[in-house]
């Protein structure tokens, strides 16, 4: 049987609140009286118990993060900023896959909330309604959105600064005088990808010599980037630069672009989105635009701490926009044609 703390105060000599405080370092324990509760504690390998001090607290030391696709190395590596913040402050991560399914998480944030987390990190899959705000908004512990700039009245915001990255690509893809030009994106009404696109069509329609973009919508997954690039193919082979709402969905179109016998950048390029650690090493290596994805995990995290405990009163939101800025390989040349 487990080690309880009435054990330790019994073999100590004293009751459980002295043994509690002690063991938790606060005051009113004479420092003889705390060193015999540690070295008791430590002779009988005693654990304390955090789901029985939680109810206590009301503090599980446990935060919730749900994302679309652990897979996407977007998520992995935001993932990985947030999961060391919260270790550094002594909380526990629960990682959620929502597979880019609304009601999926939804449902996860519901059984996170039953679990007691003391707050929830959510990278929306879809535009929140009115009538999901005023649901999240109740369920009793912060939440604070990823890539997403909706909501701001209502929840703290970390995210990129996605419709300048959109605006770097197509001036950048202007710049090396490309004017048929593809922009290959995920689901419609996608947020931060909605506002990717928003910039990338804006800077081209209001440049020197406007362009009109053609805008293919598909999943966001590698599979997603491959059968966009084969319609791109198949309806507008005239073509000779897209712009690759996601790094992951970059990849597959360049898999798909060289299957079809596209050499890039010679007779396509290709700029992605999130400058994942792949995009250095596919070949060839991706042009894309970088957004600070371990510290966007990082931020939401300490901005998550910071609200902890406070649920019951009224705390005005966060919000952090991160800059993002164009890395240049070697799968964007000059337009031949």
């Amino acid at each position: 049987m487990s080690v309880t703390i009435k054990d330790v105060a019994r073999e100590s000599g004293v009751n459980v609140s002295t043994v509690s405080r002690a063991l938790n370092g606060e005051y009113g324990v004479h420092a003889d009286t705390r060193e015999l509760v540690v070295a008791v504690a430590q002779r009988l390998r005693y654990r304390p118990n955090r789901v029985a001090r939680g109810l206590v607290t009301g503090k599980s030391h446990t935060l919730g993060l749900v994302v679309s696709d652990i897979r996407n190395m977007f998520f992995s590596e935001l993932a990985r900023g947030a999961e060391d913040a919260a270790y550094r402050a002594s909380y526990d991560l629960v990682l959620c896959n929502s597979d880019l399914d609304a009601e999926k998480q939804m449902r996860y944030v519901q059984s996170l909330v039953e679990k007691r987390v003391d707050g929830i990190l959510m990278n929306s899959v879809a535009s929140l309604t009115r009538k999901q705000q005023d649901q999240l908004a109740g369920m009793g512990v912060p939440i604070v959105l990823l890539n997403r700039t909706v909501a701001r009245q209502s929840f703290s915001t970390v995210c990129a600064d996605n419709e300048g990255g959109g605006k770097l690509a197509a001036e950048y893809l202007l710049k090396l005088g490309h004017r048929r030009i593809a922009h290959l994106t995920g689901p419609k009404h996608h947020g931060n990808m909605t506002e990717r696109a928003r910039g990338f069509v804006r800077a081209l329609e209001s440049a020197a010599n406007p362009v009109e973009s053609i805008v293919i919508y598909g999943k966001n997954n590698f599979a997603g980037g491959a059968e966009m690039a084969q319609t791109l193919i198949a309806q507008h082979p005239e073509v000779t630069a897209v712009f690759v709402a996601s790094d992951t969905m970059a990849f597959g179109v360049m898999q798909a672009l060289i299957g079809a016998g596209r050499k890039i950048p010679r007779d396509i390029s290709v700029i992605g989105f999130d400058n994942v650690v792949l995009s250095s090493i596919v070949h060839p290596p991706l042009t894309t635009i970088h957004q600070p994805k371990y510290e966007i995990g990082q931020a939401a995290v300490e901005i998550l701490l910071r609200l902890t405990g406070k649920a019951e009163r009224r705390v005005a939101p966060e919000h952090r926009l991160f800059d993002v800025h164009l890395v240049e390989r070697e799968s964007c040349a000059e337009c031949a044609q």
